[in-house]
């Protein structure tokens, strides 16, 4: 973990709006985070390769995951752009900060493109997390800034074994528009960064081995 203050700009279900892009460049300019992270919904029905190459020219690495809208022709579009990563499955330490990601949704009534095997994937991060590890997936846990479509719970229970599990220093998240916001669970800080309806994202802040500090956009 970065002994200096780290900042990571999170968001998440962009849905490839040009508005909400324009939205986190301005963010970007002032607050000058370190990272951009963008758990899912990147880029919608729009013009996704038009779309990326926005985020290619933004002036800090953008760490990127699938949510249950964005076609898997992205994965082809993000690595023709170096300054846009794709996490799924894999992890990446930028200034001593090692990020981890994982794309998909869970089973929840909400169409997707790429509802994941909860299972064998929750399986097969579970070697790449730790406690110092900021994991970017694009559903929330089950119980934690999960409830939509009225009091429905759409979180993933897979999702909340690994958290209480692995207990990562953050977990960032998007998928439920209705809550954006953050929480603990244990010692791991759970930020929902959606844009859907009126937020601009998060800003955390990393520091050392204090506690992660985190504020909405």
């Amino acid at each position: 973990m970065a002994d200096s203050e780290f900042t990571i700009y999170a968001t998440a279900d962009l849905h490839g709006y040009s508005n909400r892009l324009d939205v986190i460049a301005d963010n970007m300019a002032v607050l000058k985070p370190d990272v951009l992270v963008i758990a899912g919904d990147i880029t919608g029905f729009r013009d996704s390769a038009a779309y990326i190459r926005r985020l290619n020219d933004l002036p800090a690495p953008v760490l990127t995951v699938r949510g249950n809208m964005d076609a898997q022709e992205i994965e082809r579009i993000i690595e023709s752009c170096p300054n846009v990563i794709s996490l799924h499955k894999r992890d990446m330490t930028i200034n001593g900060v090692r990020f981890v990601g994982m794309g998909g949704t869970v089973p929840v009534p909400f169409s997707s493109r790429i509802c994941l095997r909860e299972k064998q994937m929750i399986a097969s991060m579970e070697c790449l997390i730790n406690k110092d590890a900021v994991l970017v997936a694009h559903p929330p846990p089950y119980g934690t800034l999960d409830e939509g479509l009225g009091n429905l719970h759409a979180g993933s229970k897979g999702l909340r074994r690994l958290v209480l599990e692995k207990q990562p220093k953050v977990l960032i998240c998007g998928h439920i528009h209705e809550k954006p916001g953050w929480a603990f669970i244990a010692k791991s800080l759970v930020v929902n960064c959606s844009m859907g309806r009126s937020g601009a994202g998060a800003l955390i802040a990393l520091s050392g081995d204090a506690a992660p500090t985190v504020r909405m956009l």
